[in-house]
């Protein structure tokens, strides 16, 4: 996608009712403490967006969003008065609509602050390469375009997190500490001490980098495909529970990588028996099928570049059919469909967003 419209500016001198921080925070570091402090010195208020709002937790996302709102509040409690703290949701597959949240959540926030419709408005960030194109989506609202205080990257910090019980820890601890606000490091401190989350974190972590390791020296950056079943029986969506990493205790939905001599149809199939054994014949399943999608996002999944097939069965009424797992799911069983969609912190990958987008709601 190309994005030409230029952004206004805002003049060094014009002080904004309100500026507009959007981040996913993994962890806070003082590089975002120190483009909070520039907008507070250029805005009445801050609104911080916190993105990734409805993920579960991974090494990706390990903090939920209310565990980033107190380490900024922490960082920032000085001005606390002046933040308006908003969780900001994902939606991969439809920029339409995420961008309509933003503008949303925002108005939202400058209502509930008692701020009219003649607000002003601007965008904080760094436009600074191809991930900040985001910054251009909204050109109603002035840019500040400032420089982040030099620090190490959020990845680079959750590496040094997730290595810390390694017996050459400590330099990674100080690195950790010198990079983000104290509070915040008390926080990351306790939650590796305390937190029963952090050890399957980590052992997500080591599975992931023994995974990455395995495809190194591949000529070519390796693309696996997978297949992934919705199946919608009387208002109930078929979900199971992963057994091991990636994703380890999350709900997901029935699929898996395609066998080298079959169909990508073919896989998906096999996969939903295997794991859920639903006893309906194949000719049921391929007359109910009602529509298929390729969901590609590039970052969709940790493991690498995985591409899935997914396909929508639609049952419209009838009693439930049996199901248990099996294979790779310890777990499985028809959930209302409102309830899914409400699941995100509970499901893996883009499953949500999969969902969302065959339900109707993304």
């Amino acid at each position: 996608m190309e994005h030409q419209a230029a952004m206004p500016a805002v003049e060094p001198d014009h002080l904004l009712d309100y500026l507009v921080f959007i981040g996913r925070f993994e962890p806070f570091h003082n590089g975002h403490a120190a483009v909070a402090r520039h907008a507070l010195g250029r805005a009445r208020r801050l609104i911080v967006l916190v993105g990734s709002a409805d993920t579960p937790r991974t090494i990706k996302n390990p903090w939920t969003v209310a565990e980033r709102a107190v380490m900024i509040q922490s960082s920032l409690a000085d001005a606390a008065d002046r933040l308006l703290i908003r969780p900001l949701h994902d939606h991969l597959y439809n920029e339409s609509q995420w961008i309509a949240a933003v503008q949303r959540t925002v108005a939202d926030a400058v209502r509930a602050d008692g701020g009219g419709t003649g607000a002003k408005i601007g965008l904080i960030g760094q436009d600074k390469d191809a991930s900040s194109y985001y910054l251009r989506e909204f050109p109603q609202w002035p840019l500040v375009d400032v420089r982040q205080t030099e620090t190490l990257s959020a990845t680079e910090l959750r590496r040094y997190l997730f290595e810390a019980n390694r017996l050459d820890s400590h330099g990674g601890l100080m690195l950790i500490r010198a990079n983000v606000p104290a509070p915040v490091f008390d926080m990351l401190d306790a939650f590796r001490k305390n937190s029963p989350v952090f050890q399957q974190l980590v052992a997500e972590y080591h599975f992931i980098e023994k995974y990455r390791a395995a495809w190194a020296d591949a000529p070519y950056p390796p693309t696996f495909v997978t297949t992934d079943a919705v199946v919608v029986h009387s208002g109930h969506v078929l979900l199971v529970r992963r057994r091991a990493e990636p994703g380890k205790g999350l709900w997901a939905l029935p699929g898996g990588f395609v066998g080298r001599d079959e169909s990508i149809f073919a896989s998906c199939l096999r996969e939903l028996r295997e794991e859920t054994r639903l006893k309906l014949p194949a000719p049921v399943l391929k007359g109910s099928l009602k529509h298929q999608h390729v969901f590609d996002h590039p970052d969709r999944s940790l493991r690498g570049r995985t591409i899935t097939h997914a396909f929508h069965f639609e049952f419209p009424n009838g009693e439930l059919p049996d199901v248990r797992g099996g294979d790779d799911a310890d777990k499985a069983r028809w959930v209302p469909v409102s309830e899914a969609l409400e699941m995100g912190p509970q499901l893996y990958e883009d499953h949500l967003h999969i969902l969302e987008f065959f339900l109707g709601r993304g």
